[in-house]
């Protein structure tokens, strides 16, 4: 099996048995300007700081390939409502200065086996850079 990431405890991996990976990753990041007006000349605009980055990315799983959809997207519920920032990690890199906050998420089911149970899904996560001070 071979670890190819991570978020939190939620490990992102891929062998011949399972598949949890992510796709269709974006980080973004904006810095802040203020406008200041002058009488009868052109505005100012000055440089106040940088917002902390964002990143999406989409996490795929199916209990067929080794992971259980519900259960998976539990973990990622519980990170977005304790408010608990959480480390970032693909490949050797580890992203952000700090940890990422999970902003929300989107479950997107695929199949259902005939118990109605989700056995497979798309869940899309919207992160935010948390700095520490």
């Amino acid at each position: 099996m071979a670890v190819i990431g991570c978020l939190g405890d939620i490990a992102f991996e891929v062998s011949d048995k399972t598949l949890k990976t992510i796709t269709n990753m974006k980080w973004s990041g904006s810095a802040q300007y203020a406008t200041h007006q002058r009488h009868a000349g052109n505005a100012l605009t000055e440089f106040v700081g940088i917002d902390p980055d964002k990143m999406s990315f989409e996490i795929i799983l199916s209990s067929y390939l080794g992971s259980d959809p519900v259960k998976e997207t539990a973990k990622i519920f519980a990170y977005e409502r304790s408010g608990k920032a959480v480390p970032l990690v693909i490949g050797s890199k580890a992203y952000g200065k700090y940890r990422w906050s999970i902003l929300s998420h989107e479950m997107h089911a695929l199949s259902y086996d005939g118990q109605g149970n989700v056995t497979s899904a798309t869940v899309s996560i919207n992160l935010q850079e948390y700095i520490r001070l």
